[in-house]
């Protein structure tokens, strides 16, 4: 298991993850750090019956794993991922087609964060990552999602391709990103239960789960570079298929 960070890092981190009545082991905070958003973690924590740790600055530093903390460190069971079905059922309580993304090895914690703040706040119901040659739910990535890795669910699974097959047997269609898709992404009807893939950054997408995506889009490019930052992308997409949803 010790692939998994278990501590969560920074003020705002620690309140949302507070807030969402995760599990949480224990706070630590630096010696004589009172001011601020830290009286309400510490509120907070207490009602909630955690236990709270002074230590100083040194040993608060030894133990981040960031390098901005603000004083708070917090320390939870490893992340809970889910299974596909989870988030399938969780689709279909909400009364809404399913709404998912699938990161074909995203290796970078900070776009990992960034892709799942987008997801959260566009409504996404949940993201399948693989479990290996991509980064994993870690500090950083919380930290960068501000928050958002405690209301979404995540599948780790072995095989990005059988994680496709298993949603399109459930009546999903696949929406692969590419730059070299005909398609503009604004003219793909993006309605109904679909899931979205981005690929890697420096890659793209893996040949077999290019060739197993229903339809390709592009995001068309008129400058001199010629791809995007993976995060950028997957927002892009994702709020496409939001406005085409709400108008359906």
């Amino acid at each position: 298991m010790q692939e998994y960070q278990d501590q969560i890092e920074g003020r705002n981190s620690v309140l949302e993850l507070l807030e969402s009545g995760k599990d949480i082991n224990k706070i630590f905070i630096t010696k004589g750090e009172k001011h601020g958003s830290i009286h309400q973690i510490i509120a907070k924590a207490k009602e909630r019956k955690i236990i709270i740790v002074e230590k100083d600055k040194r040993q608060m530093q030894e133990m981040a794993q960031t390098e901005n903390y603000q004083g708070v460190i917090a320390i939870v069971p490893p992340f809970d991922y889910c299974e596909i079905e989870d988030i399938l059922e969780y689709g279909k309580q909400k009364n809404e087609d399913a709404f998912i993304l699938i990161l074909d090895g995203i290796e970078d914690p900070h776009n990992l964060g960034s892709i799942i703040r987008t997801a959260e706040t566009a409504g996404i119901h949940g993201i399948i990552i693989p479990k290996r040659r991509a980064t994993s739910v870690n500090s950083t990535v919380n930290k960068v999602s501000a928050g958002a890795t405690q209301y979404m669910k995540i599948a780790r699974v072995n095989n990005i391709t059988d994680a496709i097959n298993k949603l399109k047997e459930n009546g999903v269609w696949i929406c692969g990103t590419d730059g070299s898709a005909k398609e503009d992404y604004t003219k793909q009807d993006l309605k109904g239960p679909l899931a979205i893939v981005i690929g890697s950054e420096g890659q793209g997408m893996g040949d077999r789960v290019k060739n197993n995506c229903d339809f390709l889009v592009k995001i068309p490019m008129k400058g001199k570079i010629t791809s995007l930052n993976a995060s950028v992308s997957a927002g892009i997409v994702i709020y496409e298929a939001v406005k085409q949803r709400a108008n359906n």
